[in-house]
């Protein structure tokens, strides 16, 4: 089983990544038996579904998932109803609501708050947020932040933040450990350029120790953790791949005609030969 696991992990990585949910199906289907490991295991872009009983649209993911069920962050109900279905406790819960109403917040607010290029700064604005928590002891939790934006040209934009909080004991500083996870899937088509397709995904990983004194300061203490990761990846993304992606694609594809190319490059050692002089 382990050889199969890892047989198809390795498949999904050589595949297009705005293909892993087509491919991730396929899988389960052919290996029924493996779907929990990698529904647990592969991140994939995230689906909407709407809340019956509030009419808001809630992000679904492995988190929030039991059965064939998914817990609604709003109503705090499973849809469709779940017998035995598991939900956070009342202290858990109340910081779930207070993440949701953080979050949902800083979702309509990105767009004033960046001046990034066009797409990123617009990527939440008329998007999805959602925030899921779990008990993980007396003290401890943990839980996943999302958040999701597409347009109608295919592109789509989602972040996936999972991060655990561990406090010792009253005197001590919580730990908090985050993974966070962009895919990124960008597509545009013109009679100019053609068709083009870009798509991956980011994952990065950060640990800290923040004092604590109350759950207030937890909700507090995450979604600032939450907004710092999002800006990094946001600018490593912008600077570091965008920038390299132009820089390749500008030395392979030129707008200019050929005959317009060479008169620029002879005019431009004229200038520097004249200035040698």
């Amino acid at each position: 089983m382990a050889d199969e696991f890892d047989s198809a992990l390795d498949l999904l990585r050589r595949l297009p990544p705005h293909l892993t949910s087509t491919t991730l199906t396929s899988l389960t289907t052919l290996a029924p038996h493996l779907t929990e490991d990698l529904l647990s295991s592969v991140d994939q872009p995230l689906s909407v579904r709407r809340c019956k009983k509030t009419g808001r649209d809630y992000l679904l993911c492995d988190y929030n998932r039991d059965e064939q069920s998914y817990r609604s962050p709003w109503s705090n109900e499973w849809e469709p109803d779940l017998e035995g279905a598991v939900k956070p406790g009342k202290r858990v819960r109340e910081m779930e609501v207070k993440l949701n109403e953080g979050v949902d917040v800083y979702r309509e607010l990105a767009e004033a708050l960046t001046d990034h290029v066009h797409f990123l700064c617009r990527y939440y604005e008329g998007g999805v947020s959602s925030v899921y928590l779990w008990d993980q002891g007396e003290d401890d939790f943990a839980g996943i932040v999302l958040l999701k934006k597409s347009n109608s040209s295919s592109s789509s934009w989602d972040s996936i933040h999972v991060f655990e909080a561990e406090t010792p004991n009253a005197n001590k500083p919580t730990h908090y450990k985050l993974t966070s996870t962009i895919i990124l899937s960008l597509s545009t088509s013109s009679n100019s350029l053609g068709s083009v397709s870009l798509a991956g995904n980011l994952t990065r990983q950060f640990e800290t120790d923040v004092m604590a004194k109350d759950d207030s300061a937890h909700v507090v203490n995450v979604g600032r953790m939450v907004e710092e990761m999002e800006g990094k990846m946001r600018n490593m993304l912008q600077e570091v791949y965008f920038g390299k992606t132009r820089d390749v694609v500008g030395d392979l594809r030129s707008l200019q005609s050929l005959s317009e190319t060479q008169r620029d490059r002879a005019a431009q050692k004229e200038v520097l030969s004249s200035m040698a002089r």
